[in-house]
């Protein structure tokens, strides 16, 4: 019988009873790193670029909301979404529902920047989308009860 070598990973069960698998290699351990760093930068973003100068009323933010037509319900409404979002990167089992429902808020900001803006900015909620969309993925076995299941 001849012998592999593996990387060797370790293997804990959480109070709920899944089991969760780490692997113990240095690339595991950066990829999660990376991963961490990312949601900590994003929620930064959402929290402080992009939902504080809507809740507290900057006149940029005003003027955006009043040329759509949503005026200040919708800029509050839109900036409590996105600090629900960016602190929801933050904690792990909410981490990769709230990276859906920030892509979904994105694509809502690219159909305006198309529509109401002339493209103008269009990009940036596209660029955004993708680091949202690895975090959604790479975070879904987190989610309460296990994960998503499988019919």
């Amino acid at each position: 019988m001849s012998e592999t070598t593996a990387p060797v990973t370790s293997v804990t069960s959480t109070p709920s009873g899944t089991v969760v698998a780490e692997s113990a290699t240095a690339r595991g351990r950066r990829a999660r790193l990376a991963l961490k760093g990312l949601q900590v930068l994003l929620a930064l973003f959402y929290v402080i670029a992009s939902a504080l100068p809507k809740l507290v009323a900057h006149s940029s933010a005003v003027e955006s909301f009043d040329k759509i037509g949503w005026g200040s319900a919708g800029m509050y409404t839109v900036g409590l979404l996105e600090l629900a979002g960016g602190i929801g990167l933050l904690i792990p089992a909410l981490a990769s529902v709230a990276a859906v429902s920030l892509s979904a808020l994105m694509v809502g900001a690219f159909i305006t920047q198309i529509t109401v803006f002339d493209g103008e900015y269009a990009a940036t909620p596209l660029i955004l989308i993708v680091p949202l969309a690895l975090i959604a993925w790479a975070r879904r076995g987190q989610l309460p009860g296990g994960g998503w299941s499988r019919p």
